[in-house]
Protein backbone atom coordinates (compact mmCIF):
# COMPACT_ATOMS: atom_id res chain seq x y z
CA UNK A 1 0.00 0.00 0.00
CA UNK A 2 1.73 3.36 -0.78
CA UNK A 3 2.01 5.87 2.11
CA UNK A 4 -0.60 8.55 2.30
CA UNK A 5 0.51 11.99 2.09
CA UNK A 6 0.25 14.13 5.32
CA UNK A 7 -2.14 17.17 5.66
CA UNK A 8 0.19 19.85 4.83
CA UNK A 9 1.58 17.49 1.80
CA UNK A 10 -2.41 16.90 0.63
CA UNK A 11 -2.86 20.68 1.21
CA UNK A 12 0.31 21.02 -1.34
CA UNK A 13 -0.94 18.86 -3.55
CA UNK A 14 -4.66 20.51 -3.72
CA UNK A 15 -2.56 23.94 -4.49
CA UNK A 16 -1.27 22.29 -7.93
CA UNK A 17 -1.76 24.11 -10.96
CA UNK A 18 -4.49 22.81 -12.27
CA UNK A 19 -3.43 22.73 -16.09
CA UNK A 20 0.32 21.56 -15.69
CA UNK A 21 0.19 20.02 -12.24
CA UNK A 22 3.21 22.45 -11.08
CA UNK A 23 3.75 22.09 -7.39
CA UNK A 24 4.91 24.91 -4.28
CA UNK A 25 5.84 23.58 -1.12
CA UNK A 26 9.15 23.34 1.09
CA UNK A 27 11.58 20.75 -0.01
CA UNK A 28 10.50 18.14 2.66
CA UNK A 29 6.89 18.07 1.42
CA UNK A 30 8.11 18.01 -2.27
CA UNK A 31 10.62 14.98 -1.06
CA UNK A 32 8.07 13.30 0.46
CA UNK A 33 5.90 13.72 -2.38
CA UNK A 34 7.94 12.42 -4.87
CA UNK A 35 8.49 8.88 -2.04
CA UNK A 36 5.00 7.97 -2.27
CA UNK A 37 4.54 8.81 -6.23
CA UNK A 38 2.54 11.52 -6.19
CA UNK A 39 5.31 14.21 -7.74
CA UNK A 40 8.37 13.85 -9.77
CA UNK A 41 10.66 16.51 -10.32
CA UNK A 42 11.53 17.52 -13.64
CA UNK A 43 14.94 16.56 -15.03
CA UNK A 44 15.49 19.86 -16.62
CA UNK A 45 16.40 23.26 -14.78
CA UNK A 46 14.76 24.66 -13.14
CA UNK A 47 14.11 21.37 -11.52
CA UNK A 48 10.13 21.95 -10.82
CA UNK A 49 7.96 19.50 -9.16
CA UNK A 50 4.55 18.42 -10.58
CA UNK A 51 2.35 15.74 -9.84
CA UNK A 52 2.48 12.62 -11.38
CA UNK A 53 -1.40 10.66 -12.42
CA UNK A 54 -1.68 9.23 -8.97
CA UNK A 55 -1.21 12.60 -7.87
CA UNK A 56 -3.35 14.53 -10.09
CA UNK A 57 -6.10 11.68 -9.15
CA UNK A 58 -5.44 12.22 -5.27
CA UNK A 59 -5.93 16.02 -6.22
CA UNK A 60 -9.24 15.59 -7.88
CA UNK A 61 -10.64 13.17 -5.41
CA UNK A 62 -10.23 16.06 -2.93
CA UNK A 63 -7.18 14.36 -1.02
CA UNK A 64 -8.08 10.77 -0.56
CA UNK A 65 -5.15 9.06 -0.91
CA UNK A 66 -4.60 6.02 -3.41
CA UNK A 67 -4.25 2.95 -3.23
CA UNK A 68 -2.07 1.45 -6.02
CA UNK A 69 -3.15 -2.03 -7.49
CA UNK A 70 -0.60 -4.69 -6.16
CA UNK A 71 1.66 -6.64 -8.80
CA UNK A 72 0.73 -10.20 -8.24
CA UNK A 73 3.56 -12.77 -8.37
CA UNK A 74 3.33 -15.08 -12.15
CA UNK A 75 1.72 -17.63 -10.23
CA UNK A 76 -0.63 -15.82 -8.95
CA UNK A 77 -4.29 -15.73 -11.16
CA UNK A 78 -6.24 -13.05 -9.63
CA UNK A 79 -5.29 -10.24 -7.51
CA UNK A 80 -6.20 -8.96 -4.40
CA UNK A 81 -9.74 -7.56 -4.30
CA UNK A 82 -8.99 -3.25 -4.23
CA UNK A 83 -10.18 -1.52 -0.60
CA UNK A 84 -13.62 -0.21 -0.82
CA UNK A 85 -12.15 3.60 -1.15
CA UNK A 86 -13.23 4.74 -4.60
CA UNK A 87 -10.19 5.43 -6.39
CA UNK A 88 -9.20 5.02 -9.63
CA UNK A 89 -6.56 1.90 -10.93
CA UNK A 90 -6.47 0.35 -13.94
CA UNK A 91 -8.24 -3.06 -14.23
CA UNK A 92 -4.99 -5.74 -14.30
CA UNK A 93 -8.01 -8.32 -14.75
CA UNK A 94 -9.68 -11.50 -12.75
CA UNK A 95 -10.53 -8.57 -10.34
CA UNK A 96 -14.03 -8.73 -8.29
CA UNK A 97 -17.11 -7.14 -10.11
CA UNK A 98 -16.87 -3.56 -8.73
CA UNK A 99 -19.85 -1.32 -9.25
CA UNK A 100 -18.85 1.36 -11.29
CA UNK A 101 -15.81 -0.55 -12.92
CA UNK A 102 -18.06 -0.10 -16.82
CA UNK A 103 -19.41 2.62 -18.40
CA UNK A 104 -19.21 6.08 -19.56
CA UNK A 105 -18.06 7.14 -16.17
CA UNK A 106 -15.41 4.72 -16.03
CA UNK A 107 -14.19 4.91 -20.01
CA UNK A 108 -13.62 8.92 -18.99
CA UNK A 109 -11.65 8.01 -15.78
CA UNK A 110 -9.28 5.80 -17.62
CA UNK A 111 -8.74 8.16 -20.49
CA UNK A 112 -8.10 11.18 -18.57
CA UNK A 113 -5.15 8.64 -16.75
CA UNK A 114 -4.04 7.57 -20.40
CA UNK A 115 -3.85 11.36 -21.14
CA UNK A 116 -2.42 11.87 -17.83
CA UNK A 117 0.56 9.51 -17.95
CA UNK A 118 1.57 10.71 -21.70
CA UNK A 119 1.56 14.52 -19.72
CA UNK A 120 4.11 12.47 -17.38
CA UNK A 121 6.46 10.99 -20.03
CA UNK A 122 6.28 14.54 -22.01
CA UNK A 123 7.53 16.27 -18.72
CA UNK A 124 9.77 13.38 -18.07
CA UNK A 125 11.78 12.57 -21.22
CA UNK A 126 14.67 14.77 -21.99
CA UNK A 127 13.27 14.91 -25.66
CA UNK A 128 9.58 15.95 -24.68
CA UNK A 129 8.65 12.65 -26.18
CA UNK A 130 5.45 10.59 -25.67
CA UNK A 131 6.04 7.24 -27.81
CA UNK A 132 8.12 5.13 -25.34
CA UNK A 133 7.41 4.59 -21.41
CA UNK A 134 8.42 6.53 -18.53
CA UNK A 135 10.77 5.65 -15.31
CA UNK A 136 7.01 6.02 -13.36
CA UNK A 137 5.71 3.14 -15.78
CA UNK A 138 8.74 1.02 -15.50
CA UNK A 139 8.34 1.02 -11.30
CA UNK A 140 4.65 0.40 -12.23
CA UNK A 141 5.19 -2.53 -14.90
CA UNK A 142 1.41 -4.14 -14.62
CA UNK A 143 -0.09 -0.90 -13.97
CA UNK A 144 0.98 0.67 -16.94
CA UNK A 145 0.67 -2.05 -19.01
CA UNK A 146 -3.21 -2.46 -17.97
CA UNK A 147 -3.39 1.29 -17.90
CA UNK A 148 -2.82 1.45 -21.82
CA UNK A 149 -4.60 -1.70 -22.75
CA UNK A 150 -7.97 -0.33 -20.75
CA UNK A 151 -7.32 3.06 -21.90
CA UNK A 152 -7.44 1.64 -26.01
CA UNK A 153 -11.07 -0.04 -25.07
CA UNK A 154 -9.74 -3.76 -23.95
CA UNK A 155 -11.76 -5.67 -22.15
CA UNK A 156 -10.21 -7.10 -18.52
CA UNK A 157 -10.68 -10.68 -17.54
CA UNK A 158 -13.54 -11.04 -14.85
CA UNK A 159 -13.44 -12.57 -11.79
CA UNK A 160 -14.42 -15.78 -13.21
CA UNK A 161 -11.38 -15.43 -15.82
CA UNK A 162 -8.34 -16.76 -14.46
CA UNK A 163 -8.37 -19.96 -15.32
CA UNK A 164 -8.02 -18.65 -19.11
CA UNK A 165 -11.29 -19.80 -20.05
CA UNK A 166 -13.03 -16.37 -19.72
CA UNK A 167 -12.60 -13.64 -22.39
CA UNK A 168 -10.57 -10.54 -21.12
CA UNK A 169 -6.93 -9.92 -20.69
CA UNK A 170 -5.08 -10.58 -17.74
CA UNK A 171 -1.64 -8.58 -16.59
CA UNK A 172 0.44 -10.46 -14.14
CA UNK A 173 4.01 -9.94 -13.03
CA UNK A 174 6.90 -11.68 -14.46
CA UNK A 175 10.57 -12.96 -12.71
CA UNK A 176 12.07 -11.48 -15.58
CA UNK A 177 13.25 -7.74 -14.91
CA UNK A 178 11.05 -5.08 -16.55
CA UNK A 179 8.63 -7.51 -18.31
CA UNK A 180 5.06 -8.73 -17.90
CA UNK A 181 2.71 -11.14 -18.96
CA UNK A 182 -0.48 -10.65 -21.04
CA UNK A 183 -2.62 -13.23 -21.22
CA UNK A 184 -5.81 -13.74 -23.20
CA UNK A 185 -7.83 -16.75 -24.05
CA UNK A 186 -9.07 -15.59 -27.61
CA UNK A 187 -6.47 -15.14 -30.33
CA UNK A 188 -7.27 -12.29 -32.00
CA UNK A 189 -8.03 -10.73 -28.95
CA UNK A 190 -4.25 -11.62 -27.50
CA UNK A 191 -2.70 -10.02 -30.92
CA UNK A 192 -4.54 -6.87 -30.77
CA UNK A 193 -3.10 -6.42 -27.22
CA UNK A 194 0.30 -6.88 -28.72
CA UNK A 195 -0.65 -4.34 -31.51
CA UNK A 196 -1.85 -1.83 -28.50
CA UNK A 197 1.56 -2.40 -26.34
CA UNK A 198 3.40 -1.58 -28.94
CA UNK A 199 1.45 1.26 -30.38
CA UNK A 200 2.04 2.84 -26.58
CA UNK A 201 5.82 2.13 -26.61
CA UNK A 202 6.15 -1.59 -25.54
CA UNK A 203 8.18 -4.27 -27.10
CA UNK A 204 6.01 -7.28 -27.37
CA UNK A 205 6.34 -10.90 -27.92
CA UNK A 206 4.17 -14.11 -28.30
CA UNK A 207 5.23 -17.24 -26.51
CA UNK A 208 3.64 -20.72 -25.30
CA UNK A 209 3.12 -21.53 -21.83
CA UNK A 210 5.06 -25.50 -21.85
CA UNK A 211 2.18 -27.00 -19.88
CA UNK A 212 -0.79 -26.03 -21.21
CA UNK A 213 0.42 -24.95 -25.09
CA UNK A 214 -1.48 -21.51 -24.39
CA UNK A 215 -0.36 -18.40 -25.79
CA UNK A 216 0.80 -15.08 -24.25
CA UNK A 217 2.29 -12.00 -24.40
CA UNK A 218 5.34 -10.75 -22.45
CA UNK A 219 5.95 -6.99 -22.47
CA UNK A 220 9.02 -4.90 -21.20
CA UNK A 221 9.09 -1.22 -21.92
CA UNK A 222 11.05 0.19 -25.04
CA UNK A 223 13.85 2.28 -24.06
CA UNK A 224 14.54 4.29 -27.35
Amino acid sequence: MALSPTPAQRRVVAAADPGTGRLRGTEAQLAGLVKRGLAFRHPRPPHDHFLTPAGHRIREAGGAPEIPVASAPASQDVPPAPASREVFAARVGGEPSLAGAAGEARLREVRGAWQGLLELRRMTHPDGSTDRPCAWERSHLVRAAALALEAAGHRPAGPDGGDGDGGGYRVRATPQPEAVAVHEPDGAALRACAETLERAGWQVGEHTEPRSRARYLLASPRKV
